[in-house]
Order: C-alpha cells, then structure tokens, then sequence
C-alpha cells in the first residue's frame, strides 16, 4: 500500500482497482489506434525534387487520381511492414519510401524493362 505525507501527516491512498486501471487502459489504447488510423487516412503522398524532375523529363502526368492509387499503394504496404515499395502499372512506376510517405522517383515503361530495381522490400500494382 502506497502513503502520501501530508504536512507530516501520513495519510493512506486508496488502491487502484485493477478493473478501473484496465478501462482506463483500455480507453487510451481505444484512442491512440483510432487516432492513428485517421491520421494514415489523412496522409499525403509527396514528391521528392528528384521524383518531380523524372517525371517531367519522361512525360508522366501526376494527376489526383494518380495520387490516390499511390496513397492506395502505400496504405496497402504499410500493412504489411514494407518501408520502400515499387508501386507500377502497364506504363510507370514509382519508388516510394513509406514511412516519410514520399515518392522517391519515377520510371517509364520502356525504362522498366532495362532497370534492376534495388533497395525495395516489396512491389503493389496499381
């Protein structure tokens, strides 16, 4: 049993019942993981310099959809643990680094052919 003093005085503090310390527990954890979960929802993917300076030299158009299926992508493989992904279609693709959210660089079709993609842990179609 813990004692509190008190201007000398040693005054008893009541136990914490274990059902009150689990749902207080509980709450917290009930809030952390449906603030986290709001907070990947509302994540944005970026562009690196490098990954906007690919993409106008090789033509490709960041359109919102475009950028939603990245956010797709990246949502997708951060539920399975992946840190840099290759998110790619029939005709592009992309390097991002998930944890920063941030696309690396951008790839052609006819450059994916003649490529060794390196330094990924994981690949999602679009």
């Amino acid at each position: 049993m813990v004692n509190r003093i008190y201007g000398g005085v040693i005054a008893p503090q009541e136990p914490v019942r274990s059902g009150q310390q689990t749902r207080q527990g509980g709450d917290f954890h009930a809030a952390l993981q449906q603030e986290l979960q709001r907070s990947e929802q509302t994540r944005e993917v970026a562009f690196s310099k490098h990954a906007i300076s690919r993409a106008e030299q090789r033509g490709i158009e960041i359109t919102p959809n475009l950028i939603d299926q990245l956010k797709g992508s990246m949502i997708r493989a951060q539920a399975k643990g992946a840190t840099n992904i290759l998110a790619m279609d029939a005709e592009k693709a992309f390097i991002i680094n998930v944890p920063n959210a941030k696309v690396i660089t951008a790839i052609t079709q006819e450059e994916m052919r003649e490529s060794v993609f390196t330094n990924i842990d994981g690949a999602v179609f679009l």
